[in-house]
């Protein structure tokens, strides 16, 4: 059958559902993509910079209206969920009712990624456990289907103050997608192999999740320079700059850098806090800024709207660095690289990455054992 997004909202509507918030998720690219589309981006919809922030903003609209808001998330962002559900919205506790909408990564028995497959294996489990009653929506799912669900399951359900969740397989919507631009002229992937030709063979490098990661591995591989100075941190959105951290103090007689996004940055923004904090000399933090979920779909993050060199200088980083372009950034590198850590490097970029961008071939295993023995040298 294929779900039409727009058929699949309007349902909603008419069952009051007016509000909706979460975190971008490329299985739900066609629905995220419709509901900005529709409401833009306002007191309608808001999105999150973690899921856990979205159930809290959720619930503070139920609190306000008594209406039932949507959250939408990957898989991936349910352990980022699970403390405001058990602790705060689930029927033992306040009794506040929402709609989840849930991106299936990893689902067994689908070709994925191996971030995905631990949390794949366990998502219905996990919902189970929560007490989160769900409908899986596959390719062969009807709009009747959801509709027949919706009314005679969730309804009761959300009405007695629980939380229910609609489970997406890949492919289960049709295609719905907006164009994503930003004025910058420098692509991330240009802007990652001028760092990687500034640094030197000692040099160790923590990059987040999803194309920055990807894009790391391909330069390598055309430089033919091995892996075992990337830690390529493949899920764990939001943690790569406390990993880093980790690595940097024990490791103090090499610089580490951390390759971040701004979703990244903002997911988890207290890691900055204790980065200025601490004060460690040999960690350079570089974030390839396009105020956007590009590896998700391209929907905006809230970058724009604060001052990050303003937040990490406040948060004790030692300077921080702006480059808008190419010949900035290729002016700010030397002077970026020989300042005392921890130093910031704001990167403006653009919303586009190649249509043929390749995944790591190696393995979680063998990129940690690589890492681990380069960095005993």
């Amino acid at each position: 059958y294929m779900i039409n997004v727009e058929d699949f909202e309007k349902y909603l509507n008419k069952n009051g559902v007016e509000f909706f918030t979460g975190v971008p998720d490329s299985q739900l690219s066609s629905f995220c993509d419709y509901i900005e589309d529709k409401y833009g981006i306002g007191d309608k919809h808001i999105i999150a910079v973690n899921e856990g922030n979205a159930v809290a903003l959720a619930s503070g609209y139920y609190l306000s209206t008594g209406k039932y808001p949507l959250v939408y998330l990957q898989n991936s962002g349910l352990g980022n969920i699970v403390n405001p559900v058990t602790s705060l919205t689930h029927p033992k506790v306040y009794s506040i009712p929402m709609i989840f909408l849930v991106g299936w990564r990893g689902e067994p028995g689908i070709k994925d990624e191996p971030q995905h497959i631990k949390q794949g294996e366990i998502t219905l489990d996990l919902l189970e456990l929560l007490d989160i009653e769900y409908k899986v929506i596959t390719k062969n799912t009807s709009l009747e289907d959801i509709k027949t669900t919706f009314k005679n399951d969730f309804l009761p359900k959300l009405e007695n103050g629980n939380s229910v969740s609609f489970v997406v397989s890949k492919g289960a919507f049709e295609n719905f997608k907006t164009e994503k631009s930003n004025s910058n002229s420098l692509t991330r992937e240009i802007a990652i192999q001028t760092v990687v030709d500034n640094l030197n063979n000692d040099d160790m490098i923590i990059s987040t999740t999803g194309k920055t990661s990807r894009e790391l591995f391909e330069y390598r591989e055309e430089k033919n320079q091995g892996h075992g100075n990337d830690f390529l941190t493949v899920g764990s959105m939001g943690h790569s700059s406390i990993l880093a951290l980790g690595v940097a103090i024990n490791n103090p007689n090499k610089k580490v850098f951390c390759f971040d996004g701004d979703g990244a940055v903002l997911m988890h923004m207290g890691a900055l806090a204790t980065i200025g904090s601490k004060k460690q000399h040999n960690l350079y933090h570089i974030l390839f800024n396009n105020s956007a979920h590009e590896s998700v779909g391209g929907l905006p993050t809230i970058m724009d709207d604060i001052n990050i060199i303003d937040v990490a200088n406040d948060c004790g980083y030692n300077k921080s660095f702006n480059a808008s372009n190419l010949k900035e950034l290729k002016e700010i590198l030397p002077k970026f690289i020989n300042e005392e850590g921890p130093v910031l490097l704001n990167i403006k970029t653009n919303i586009k990455s190649r249509k043929d961008l390749g995944r790591p071939t190696t393995t979680p295993i063998e990129n940690k054992n690589d890492f681990m023995e380069k960095l005993s040298k």
